[in-house]
Formats: structure tokens, sequence, C-alpha cells
């Protein structure tokens, strides 16, 4: 099955994002694999022979014994993560597709994308196998910088959104905030200055050794006021303020649209303290108020989130969520997935990209 959501700039340019999912889920992984492969290609079949796909992420039921059969799909940056599909599949795509843009691998294994006039760089699945997890985030941000810098720019005025993949959550977020926390210290990233949209949550690799994958979206050529720090500080507190160092939702504006980027965002009020502990519905329901509050912040409503991605720590949780998200979002592309969140107390998360 394939949900798709496309947004016409006034510009006339379209940009549209997928959710691939398949239709029968007694299928054995090779027929599932299949089944999205060749709906991926009808997909693109359908669009404008202009579409570009620039960005893209494989969700796996289990990466240890699936990950090496994927194919191989070098025309953008291609993440890969285990958090499995709760609707019971063994494997799921999320496709973002813009008109006319132009995509090529560098030498350093980032994408690199020509759109909106602007230079785009992908980071997909970037990891450190052996490295403890404070010391592979703090080494994979600082090379962001690095190449950012080599390309005229740098992580404190051009990284928009970053992904991290923990394998045990529980066990090694606070390592990883450490980690990150240092390496935003170092490159000028700090309370007075901006963080960065992020997304924190439980995802593994085929690689028992790899402590955090890593995925990272920047721009090149943006002026000043281009990008906005976006906060619903009536619902949402900063995050410094419990010790992490990310920002509630970043919007772009160019010149015939705007991208807002809303991060990992769960039921929490503004003093930063978990509301509705136990009572996964009450948590979805605040959920998308603090949603709502960030896309009104930024002058966006629901009827421009162009994809969904919600993670649930609790399997079991998946009927009632699942059920509530098709009765209000049934247009829009989501998927809901198995990744436990930072707290253990957080019964639900979910992120999403807006588009107007």
């Amino acid at each position: 099955m394939i949900t798709t959501r496309i947004t016409k700039a006034s510009g006339g340019k379209n940009e549209a994002h997928s959710i691939i999912t398949v239709n029968d889920t007694t299928l054995g992984f090779e027929q599932q694999l299949a089944q999205i492969e060749r709906q991926y290609a009808e997909l693109k079949e359908t669009m404008s022979d202009r579409m570009c796909p620039v960005f893209r992420r494989w969700f796996l039921s289990d990466s240890a014994n699936r990950q090496a059969s994927l194919p191989d799909m070098e025309e953008c940056a291609t993440s890969i993560v285990e958090q499995p599909p709760l609707d019971g599949s063994k494997v799921a795509l999320w496709v973002w597709m813009i008109e006319d843009a132009v995509s090529r691998r560098d030498r350093d294994g980032r994408y690199v994308v020509e759109a909106f006039g602007h230079t785009h760089i992908f980071e997909a699945s970037r990891t450190r196998p052996g490295l403890d997890p404070r010391t592979a985030i703090h080494d994979m941000l600082s090379e962001t910088g690095k190449a950012l810098e080599h390309r005229g720019g740098s992580l404190l005025k051009n990284c928009v959104r970053t992904w991290l993949f923990v394998r045990d959550i529980d066990l090694d977020y606070a390592e990883v905030v450490r980690g990150r926390n240092e390496a935003f210290d170092e490159q000028g990233l700090t309370t007075s200055t901006r963080f960065i949209a992020s997304t924190g949550i439980q995802g593994r690799q085929a690689d028992c050794k790899v402590a955090v994958t890593y995925d990272s979206y920047s721009v090149l050529g943006l002026k000043d006021g281009d990008m906005r720090q976006i906060n619903a500080l009536d619902h949402l507190n900063p995050t410094h303020e419990y010790g992490v160092a990310f920002e509630r939702a970043t919007s772009i504006d160019y010149a015939d649209r705007r991208h807002l980027f809303v991060s990992g965002t769960a039921s929490i009020d503004s003093k930063g303290q978990i509301l509705w502990p136990g009572d996964v519905r009450r948590q979805t329901e605040r959920m998308w108020e603090n949603v709502g509050a960030l896309l009104d912040a930024a002058s966006f409503g629901w009827a421009d989130v162009g994809q969904i991605l919600v993670y649930l720590r609790d399997a079991s949780d998946y009927s009632v969520v699942n059920a509530m998200f098709k009765e209000r979002f049934s247009d829009i592309p989501c998927i809901i997935l198995n990744a436990p969140v930072c707290r253990p107390g957080w019964l639900v998360e979910m992120e999403c990209m807006a588009i107007k």
C-alpha cells in the first residue's frame, strides 16, 4: 500500500512524501521486500519523470537477518534502521521526492541535492562500530561539521535536522546526550545561539557493535533569517532545561515554499514533566496538542503535514494508537513503529515534516 501526499508550491514545483507498506503481512521477508520494490517502481512511474528521490528510510523488523538483503539504491541517501513496523510486516519504506532536484553522491559518501535554489546535504546510516555511544555521536557530529566547513558552511549555520538511533535507548541515551552536548559546545551551538531539530530514539543495525546510528540533513546557501527555531513555550519547555540540546522544531524559508521539521515530540508539559503516565490514549492526545502548538507557532496547520512517523515503546498499544491516527489523519502518509522513546514514561512519540 502506498500513501502519498504531494505539495505544489507557488512556483509550480511538486514535492512528495510517501510511505510504502506491504499488502499481505503473512508473506515471507523476500516476498514482502519484492512487493515494496514493485510499489516503489510503480510510484516513480506514476509521478512525473521530473520527480527525483532525495531521501529514503527502510524500516526493518530484524536488521541482523534482513539488512544485507536490501537492494542497492544509490540514487539518493538511504537510511536503514531496525524499527519494526507495527502492522505486523517485516519491512516498510519512507520516500521523499522533489521535482527537478538533482542528486549526486560525493566522494565522502554524502549526498548533495540541488533544489529550491539551494544545496542540500544528506547523510544516512552513519555508524562508528566498536566505539562507545558518547564517542561515536561526538565523532559523527564533528565530522558533519567538518564536511559542512569544507563546503563553506558549518554545523551551527546549516545543519537543520538529525536522527540519533540508539541501540539500547534506556541504557545508552544519557551517554549519547553527553557526546552531543560536547560536540555542540565545541562547534558553537549553545543556548544563546541555536540547536538542531532532532529525534533520539531506539533503533538498531545488523552490526551488534554499532551503539548509535546517525542521519543528518543540512542546507547551504541560507540567508540570515531563512532558518528559524520554533517554540511553543506554553506547551513545551526548552529542552536544555532537562539537560538535552535540540530544538523543538525548525523552519526553513525558500523563495517558493516553507519547510517545518518537528522533532520527536511526546506528552510533556511546559515544565518538562511527563503528562498522563501509563495512559497511552491521553498521551497521544497531548502529543497531538503539542505538535499542533508547534505547527501553529510556525504558521502551519495539520493540512500542511507531509508525513508522520510514530514511535511506540509497547507494541501492545498499537491497536489503540493506530485507530486514533486512522480516525484523525487517514490522508497523511504515516507509519507506526516499535521504538522506545528516550524516557521510559513516554509511551508514544511522533515527528513530522510540513510543507507550504
